[in-house]
Protein backbone atom coordinates (compact mmCIF):
# COMPACT_ATOMS: atom_id res chain seq x y z
CA UNK A 1 0.00 0.00 0.00
CA UNK A 2 1.07 3.59 -0.49
CA UNK A 3 0.92 3.92 3.31
CA UNK A 4 3.89 1.55 3.50
CA UNK A 5 6.07 3.87 1.46
CA UNK A 6 4.93 6.99 3.27
CA UNK A 7 5.63 5.35 6.63
CA UNK A 8 9.10 4.40 5.43
CA UNK A 9 10.73 7.25 7.31
CA UNK A 10 9.71 5.62 10.59
CA UNK A 11 10.97 2.27 9.28
CA UNK A 12 14.53 3.57 8.77
CA UNK A 13 15.83 2.62 12.20
CA UNK A 14 19.21 1.16 13.00
CA UNK A 15 20.51 -0.47 16.15
CA UNK A 16 23.93 -1.90 16.93
CA UNK A 17 23.55 -5.22 16.44
CA UNK A 18 32.43 -19.47 11.46
CA UNK A 19 31.86 -20.28 8.33
CA UNK A 20 31.53 -23.91 7.25
CA UNK A 21 30.00 -26.27 4.78
CA UNK A 22 26.92 -24.51 3.36
CA UNK A 23 25.01 -27.78 3.51
CA UNK A 24 25.46 -27.98 7.30
CA UNK A 25 22.81 -26.42 9.54
CA UNK A 26 22.65 -25.26 13.13
CA UNK A 27 19.30 -23.57 12.75
CA UNK A 28 20.20 -19.91 13.25
CA UNK A 29 21.56 -17.23 10.95
CA UNK A 30 24.81 -16.15 12.55
CA UNK A 31 25.96 -19.73 13.01
CA UNK A 32 26.77 -22.13 10.21
CA UNK A 33 23.64 -22.58 8.10
CA UNK A 34 22.32 -22.69 4.60
CA UNK A 35 21.46 -19.05 3.94
CA UNK A 36 20.08 -17.06 1.03
CA UNK A 37 21.46 -13.54 0.88
CA UNK A 38 18.83 -11.06 -0.35
CA UNK A 39 20.39 -7.66 -0.98
CA UNK A 40 18.65 -4.41 -1.89
CA UNK A 41 20.78 -1.61 -3.34
CA UNK A 42 20.38 2.04 -2.45
CA UNK A 43 21.88 4.99 -0.59
CA UNK A 44 21.56 5.50 3.18
CA UNK A 45 19.96 8.66 4.51
CA UNK A 46 16.40 10.02 4.62
CA UNK A 47 17.03 12.36 1.69
CA UNK A 48 17.38 9.30 -0.58
CA UNK A 49 14.56 7.17 0.84
CA UNK A 50 11.94 7.68 -1.85
CA UNK A 51 14.21 8.26 -4.85
CA UNK A 52 14.23 5.88 -7.84
CA UNK A 53 17.79 4.79 -6.97
CA UNK A 54 16.52 3.38 -3.66
CA UNK A 55 14.00 0.96 -5.15
CA UNK A 56 16.13 -1.94 -3.89
CA UNK A 57 16.08 -0.65 -0.31
CA UNK A 58 12.30 -0.19 -0.48
CA UNK A 59 11.89 -3.75 -1.77
CA UNK A 60 13.89 -5.12 1.16
CA UNK A 61 11.77 -3.09 3.58
CA UNK A 62 8.62 -4.54 2.01
CA UNK A 63 9.87 -8.12 2.30
CA UNK A 64 10.78 -7.50 5.94
CA UNK A 65 7.46 -5.84 6.75
CA UNK A 66 5.51 -8.73 5.23
CA UNK A 67 7.30 -11.11 7.61
CA UNK A 68 7.24 -8.95 10.72
CA UNK A 69 11.00 -8.40 10.61
CA UNK A 70 13.15 -5.30 11.01
CA UNK A 71 16.29 -4.63 8.98
CA UNK A 72 18.27 -2.91 11.73
CA UNK A 73 21.24 -5.06 12.80
CA UNK A 74 24.57 -3.63 11.68
CA UNK A 75 27.11 -6.04 10.21
CA UNK A 76 29.43 -6.03 7.22
CA UNK A 77 28.80 -2.30 6.66
CA UNK A 78 25.09 -2.96 6.18
CA UNK A 79 21.74 -3.07 7.92
CA UNK A 80 20.53 -6.67 8.07
CA UNK A 81 17.50 -8.65 9.19
CA UNK A 82 16.68 -12.35 9.47
CA UNK A 83 13.62 -13.88 7.81
CA UNK A 84 12.39 -17.26 6.63
CA UNK A 85 11.09 -17.41 3.06
CA UNK A 86 9.66 -20.59 1.54
CA UNK A 87 11.18 -22.54 4.43
CA UNK A 88 14.67 -21.14 3.80
CA UNK A 89 16.69 -18.99 6.17
CA UNK A 90 17.43 -15.66 4.50
CA UNK A 91 19.43 -12.60 5.47
CA UNK A 92 18.02 -9.30 4.19
CA UNK A 93 20.76 -6.77 3.52
CA UNK A 94 20.83 -3.01 2.88
CA UNK A 95 24.46 -1.90 2.34
CA UNK A 96 25.40 1.37 4.03
CA UNK A 97 28.44 1.94 1.83
CA UNK A 98 26.48 4.09 -0.64
CA UNK A 99 25.56 2.65 -4.01
CA UNK A 100 28.92 2.74 -5.77
CA UNK A 101 30.67 0.63 -3.10
CA UNK A 102 27.95 -1.97 -2.53
CA UNK A 103 30.31 -4.84 -3.24
CA UNK A 104 32.40 -4.02 -0.17
CA UNK A 105 29.39 -4.89 1.98
CA UNK A 106 28.12 -7.88 0.01
CA UNK A 107 31.37 -9.79 -0.57
CA UNK A 108 32.25 -10.36 3.12
CA UNK A 109 28.80 -11.87 3.73
CA UNK A 110 29.13 -14.17 0.72
CA UNK A 111 32.50 -15.28 2.08
CA UNK A 112 31.30 -15.64 5.67
CA UNK A 113 28.52 -18.05 4.70
CA UNK A 114 30.55 -19.74 1.95
CA UNK A 115 27.75 -19.02 -0.50
CA UNK A 116 27.58 -19.86 -4.17
CA UNK A 117 26.47 -16.49 -5.64
CA UNK A 118 24.89 -18.22 -8.62
CA UNK A 119 22.42 -19.95 -6.31
CA UNK A 120 22.41 -18.08 -3.01
CA UNK A 121 22.77 -14.35 -3.81
CA UNK A 122 19.71 -12.34 -4.91
CA UNK A 123 20.18 -8.61 -5.55
CA UNK A 124 17.31 -6.16 -6.03
CA UNK A 125 17.99 -2.80 -7.66
CA UNK A 126 16.58 0.00 -9.80
CA UNK A 127 16.64 -0.31 -13.59
CA UNK A 128 16.22 2.65 -15.94
CA UNK A 129 15.78 0.35 -18.94
CA UNK A 130 12.28 -0.63 -17.73
CA UNK A 131 9.41 1.77 -17.03
CA UNK A 132 8.15 2.29 -13.52
CA UNK A 133 5.67 -0.49 -12.75
CA UNK A 134 7.66 -3.30 -14.37
CA UNK A 135 10.42 -5.59 -13.14
CA UNK A 136 12.48 -8.42 -14.57
CA UNK A 137 14.41 -11.37 -13.17
CA UNK A 138 17.78 -12.52 -14.51
CA UNK A 139 20.18 -15.28 -13.43
CA UNK A 140 23.24 -13.19 -14.38
CA UNK A 141 24.33 -10.47 -16.80
CA UNK A 142 26.19 -7.21 -17.25
CA UNK A 143 25.76 -4.09 -15.12
CA UNK A 144 24.01 -2.11 -17.87
CA UNK A 145 25.73 0.95 -16.42
CA UNK A 146 24.51 0.43 -12.84
CA UNK A 147 27.37 1.31 -10.49
CA UNK A 148 26.10 -0.77 -7.59
CA UNK A 149 25.99 -3.83 -9.82
CA UNK A 150 29.46 -3.02 -11.16
CA UNK A 151 30.77 -2.92 -7.60
CA UNK A 152 29.33 -6.30 -6.63
CA UNK A 153 30.56 -7.95 -9.81
CA UNK A 154 33.99 -6.39 -9.42
CA UNK A 155 34.50 -7.51 -5.84
CA UNK A 156 33.03 -11.00 -6.32
CA UNK A 157 34.78 -11.50 -9.65
CA UNK A 158 31.67 -12.96 -11.28
CA UNK A 159 28.46 -11.83 -12.99
CA UNK A 160 26.73 -15.07 -12.03
CA UNK A 161 24.30 -13.98 -9.34
CA UNK A 162 20.53 -13.50 -9.39
CA UNK A 163 19.10 -10.05 -10.16
CA UNK A 164 15.68 -8.53 -9.62
CA UNK A 165 15.65 -5.38 -11.77
CA UNK A 166 12.94 -2.97 -10.64
CA UNK A 167 11.87 -0.57 -13.37
CA UNK A 168 12.14 3.14 -12.56
CA UNK A 169 12.26 4.52 -16.11
CA UNK A 170 9.70 6.87 -17.56
CA UNK A 171 6.73 5.27 -19.39
CA UNK A 172 6.28 5.50 -23.13
CA UNK A 173 4.26 8.27 -24.74
CA UNK A 174 0.91 7.34 -26.36
CA UNK A 175 2.62 7.13 -29.77
CA UNK A 176 5.15 4.63 -28.41
CA UNK A 177 8.10 6.99 -28.11
CA UNK A 178 10.12 6.53 -24.93
CA UNK A 179 10.34 9.34 -22.39
CA UNK A 180 13.99 9.52 -21.42
CA UNK A 181 14.70 9.59 -17.68
CA UNK A 182 17.27 12.15 -16.69
CA UNK A 183 20.10 9.95 -15.45
CA UNK A 184 21.72 10.81 -12.12
CA UNK A 185 19.53 13.85 -11.37
CA UNK A 186 16.38 11.81 -11.94
CA UNK A 187 17.61 8.83 -9.93
CA UNK A 188 18.33 10.99 -6.87
CA UNK A 189 15.13 13.07 -7.02
CA UNK A 190 12.23 11.91 -4.80
CA UNK A 191 9.38 10.25 -6.67
CA UNK A 192 6.03 12.00 -6.82
CA UNK A 193 3.04 10.61 -4.93
CA UNK A 194 1.53 9.13 -8.10
CA UNK A 195 4.84 7.44 -8.93
CA UNK A 196 5.16 6.08 -5.39
CA UNK A 197 1.73 4.49 -5.78
CA UNK A 198 2.93 2.65 -8.89
CA UNK A 199 6.15 1.55 -7.18
CA UNK A 200 4.18 0.42 -4.14
CA UNK A 201 2.11 -1.94 -6.30
CA UNK A 202 5.11 -3.43 -8.07
CA UNK A 203 6.87 -4.10 -4.76
CA UNK A 204 4.06 -6.51 -3.88
CA UNK A 205 4.85 -8.49 -7.03
CA UNK A 206 8.59 -8.27 -6.42
CA UNK A 207 8.07 -9.78 -2.96
CA UNK A 208 6.13 -12.69 -4.45
CA UNK A 209 8.80 -13.19 -7.11
CA UNK A 210 11.57 -13.37 -4.52
CA UNK A 211 9.60 -16.03 -2.65
CA UNK A 212 9.40 -18.12 -5.83
CA UNK A 213 13.12 -17.63 -6.53
CA UNK A 214 13.99 -18.85 -3.04
CA UNK A 215 11.52 -21.72 -3.00
CA UNK A 216 11.54 -22.95 -6.60
CA UNK A 217 14.54 -21.40 -8.33
CA UNK A 218 15.24 -18.60 -10.77
CA UNK A 219 14.06 -20.48 -13.88
CA UNK A 220 10.58 -21.07 -12.46
CA UNK A 221 10.36 -17.48 -11.23
CA UNK A 222 11.41 -16.04 -14.60
CA UNK A 223 8.79 -18.11 -16.39
CA UNK A 224 6.13 -16.89 -13.99
CA UNK A 225 7.01 -13.21 -13.59
CA UNK A 226 8.87 -12.10 -16.73
CA UNK A 227 5.78 -12.40 -18.92
CA UNK A 228 4.16 -9.15 -20.07
CA UNK A 229 0.71 -10.31 -18.99
CA UNK A 230 1.67 -10.85 -15.34
CA UNK A 231 -0.26 -8.59 -12.98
Amino acid sequence: MIEFLVSGFQFLVGSPADTGNPNRRRGNIGSVATVKLIVGLGNPGPEYTFTPHNAGFLAIDRIAEDRGAVVANRRSRALTGKVVIAGEECLLVKPETFMNLSGLSVAPLVQEYELDPKRDLIVLYDELAFPLGEFRLRPNGSSNGHNGVKSITGVLGTEDWIRVRIGVGKPALPDGREIKAGGKDYLLTPLRKTELAVLDEVLDRVTKAVEVVVGQGIAVAMNQFNRKDVS
